[in-house]
């Protein structure tokens, strides 16, 4: 299994844990996206931790990944980068401009809580 994606409440948490090329990253995209609907997600996290690397394809496509979510009603934080790729990210000139981040899954769900609360008080 290269990806999980897990219901817990209003939140799907989705893991990665292997590199995916760019087929699978696209399709993990699509799937995402579709699941976003199917269960009225109003909150992601992608949980990146299992990555060594992540190119800037991949990168790009997490990045429209959060804003499609974003489109769908649902906010995206991303978990779990490790120091080598973001030091490689920062090398490269690779962002993840206006996605939000965290350093792990504990810290992404409070970051969700309070991305949620800002919304509804329409910040």
């Amino acid at each position: 299994m290269l990806v999980s994606i897990l219901r817990q409440g209003d939140y799907l948490i989705a893991s990665i844990h292997e590199a995916l090329d760019d087929e699978e990253i696209v399709r993990f995209q699509r799937d995402l996206v579709e699941q976003i609907g199917q269960h009225r997600a109003k909150g992601i996290i992608i949980d990146v931790a299992a990555l060594d690397v992540l190119d800037s394809f991949g990168s790009r496509t997490l990045a429209n990944l959060a804003h499609m979510a974003r489109l769908r009603g649902a906010e995206t934080v991303i978990v779990g980068i490790q120091p080598a790729v973001a030091f490689a990210m920062v090398r490269l000139g690779t962002q993840l401009e206006r996605v939000h981040t965290a350093l792990d899954l504990e810290e992404g769900l409070e970051q969700l809580e309070r991305l949620l609360h800002e919304r509804v008080e329409g910040r």
